[in-house]
């Protein structure tokens, strides 16, 4: 997932394989947490040694990487195609394990500038969709057993739980920007449905300023001749 030759060799094998087409990409590959930003390990110079980059090279980065391919083969198709992508629970909610957290942050993050992105453009928003699930606590090899959160109560669900709420975003078109939380075989959209509304709500007098300001350098820039967006 990490290697960029091997991403593009992989969608080049699957739309040789299928007729020379993509319908969905599905960004689902993702490891537990591996960084301590915390620790004190040191090395033979006495110097703080670099924490591990492993969660977020694999979580993130290879996510962006894989939906970056992904747009450039849909986008060549008539008829376009739907990425989804797995990010997580802890994407709206604390967790401990902080290189994890951040990633699935970063994940969340790029599906709303992408959503946003493809806006722009007429004709790539109708042929490219891109959502998200964020399926909470999941039977995976991540998290292979869920005894221990059952004897604390946890909500665990297995992976076939997680399934139908990835085919719903495939399958309904009308479907773009959204992300589906699943806990236990029950779904609900938390992006359009609690957390826009909730920014929206929460928004400061300063917040329009901004909006305001940016509004005004915008229009200034046009009349100038100047292509901001460029810069």
């Amino acid at each position: 997932m990490t290697s960029w030759p091997d991403l593009l060799s992989l969608f080049k094998k699957a739309k040789s394989t299928h007729s020379g087409r993509i319908d969905h990409v599905f960004a689902n590959a993702g490891i537990t947490s591996y960084a301590n930003y915390l620790a004190e390990d040191l090395d033979s110079n006495g110097d703080l040694l670099e924490p591990t980059s492993k969660t977020l090279d694999i979580n993130l980065k290879a996510c962006i990487n894989t939906c970056t391919v992904a747009m450039h083969h849909l986008r060549q198709q008539a008829e376009g195609g739907s990425i989804v992508v797995t990010t997580s629970a802890s994407a709206y909610q604390p967790l401990c394990v902080a290189d994890y957290t951040a990633s699935k942050h970063g994940v969340l993050g790029f599906v709303r500038g992408m959503n946003a992105a493809l806006a722009l453009d007429p004709d790539l928003a109708s042929k490219i969709r891109i959502n998200a699930i964020a399926p909470s606590w999941t039977i995976s090899r991540i998290l292979d057993t869920h005894d221990l959160f059952e004897e604390v109560g946890g909500l665990v669900q297995p992976a076939s739980a997680v399934a139908p709420s990835v085919a719903l975003l495939m399958a309904d078109e009308k479907r773009n920007g959204q992300l589906i939380f699943s806990e236990k075989g029950k779904y609900w959209e938390v992006e359009e449905g609690i957390l826009k509304p909730a920014y929206l709500k929460v928004r400061t007098p300063g917040a329009q300023a901004l909006d305001e300001t940016l509004g005004l350098v915008m229009r200034l820039a046009e009349e100038r001749g100047i292509d901001v967006t460029a810069q």
